[in-house]
C-alpha cells in the first residue's frame, strides 16, 4: 500500500524541509485496516486501536525532526510511544501530496467545484518523473461577487470563519489555490491573474496594498485540509481495494474559534 501512495505522489515532490514517507513501523507488516487523517495525534493512535487499525495515513507528519529521547516529555513523544506500544505504523504524504498532479489543492478545486483546474505556472519535473506544481488555478461555472465567493467557499470547506482583505469591487472568476500556509505564493498568484486566492494561512502585513487587487480568503490551515483524508481513501480503494480504510473521526485542529 506505501508503494501505492507513493506511486500517486512520489518523496522527490517533496519540499527539502519535509519528512514524508514512512514515520513509524515496518513496511512489510500485514495491514488490518488504516486510519486516514490530517494530523496524528495521541487520540488519533487510541481511535486507530479502536478500530482495529494497524495503519495510520496522515497529511501531516508526525515527525518532522529528530528525536533525542522517546519518554512523556511532549505530545510527539507520547504519540511515538503509544503508536509502538500499540503496534500502529504511521505513514504521512505532506507536501509531496500537495505539490502532486490531482493532490490537496486538485481535492480543494474539486471541493469548489471549479474548472479547467491546472498548476498554478508550469509544472516542473523533479528527481521522479513526476509534475510538480505548489499551488492550482481553477475557474467559477459562473463570476460571483466577492461576499458571495467568500459564503461558498466558507459552506464548501466547512470553514466558520474567513480572513479576507478589502472585498473585490469586480466579479470573481479565476481562483488561486494554496492548502495549508501559501501566503509566500501571493505575488506569484497576483502576477498569474487570479481574482481570488484561496489558502489556510497568512501573515498580517501580507493583507496591506492588495485592495483591488486580488481577494484574499484565508480560512485556516485545518480547515483547507481536512478533507485530505478523502483523498488518501481515494487512492487506497483505486489501488488496494482489499484494504479497510477508516477516515478518522477525531477533530486535531488545535485552534478554537470563540
Amino acid at each position: 500500500m506505501l508503494e501505492a501512495l507513493e506511486r500517486f505522489a512520489p518523496l522527490p515532490l517533496q519540499e527539502s524541509w519535509d519528512n514524508a514517507g514512512l514515520q513509524i513501523g515496518l513496511t512489510e507488516a500485514e495491514v488490518s485496516g488504516a486510519l486516514l487523517c490530517l494530523d496524528v495525534t495521541e487520540s488519533i493512535i487510541d481511535e486507530a486501536v479502536a478500530k482495529g487499525c494497524n495503519l495510520v495515513v496522515s497529511h501531516h507528519p508526525l515527525l518532522f525532526r529528530g528525536l533525542k529521547q522517546v519518554s512523556d516529555a511532549t505530545d510527539v513523544q507520547r504519540t511515538v510511544r503509544k503508536a509502538i506500544l500499540n503496534d500502529v505504523a504511521v505513514v504521512s504524504l505532506h507536501t509531496n501530496l500537495d505539490n502532486a498532479r490531482g493532490g490537496v489543492n486538485f481535492k480543494i478545486a474539486e471541493r469548489l467545484g471549479l474548472q479547467h483546474v491546472h498548476f498554478g505556472l508550469e509544472p516542473v519535473l523533479c528527481a521522479s518523473p513526476a509534475e510538480k506544481g505548489q499551488w492550482v488555478m481553477g475557474e467559477l461555472k459562473e463570476p460571483m461577487e466577492a461576499r458571495a465567493f467568500i459564503a461558498y467557499v466558507k459552506d464548501r470547506m466547512e470553514a466558520s470563519s474567513a480572513m479576507c482583505n478589502e472585498l473585490l469591487q469586480r466579479p470573481i472568476s479565476k481562483v488561486a489555490i494554496c492548502g495549508g500556509a501559501g501566503d509566500f505564493l501571493l505575488d506569484e498568484v497576483i502576477a498569474n491573474g487570479a481574482d481570488a486566492f484561496i489558502t489556510g494561512e497568512m501573515h498580517y502585513h501580507q493583507y496591506f496594498g492588495r485592495e483591488q487587487q486580488i481577494q484574499l480568503c484565508v480560512i485556516g490551515h485545518y480547515e483547507s485540509e481536512h478533507f485530505t483524508a478523502e483523498l488518501l481513501r481515494d487512492i487506497i480503494n483505486r489501488d488496494c481495494p482489499e484494504v479497510r480504510c477508516e477516515i478518522a473521526e477525531t477533530n486535531t485542529n488545535p485552534i478554537l474559534y470563540l
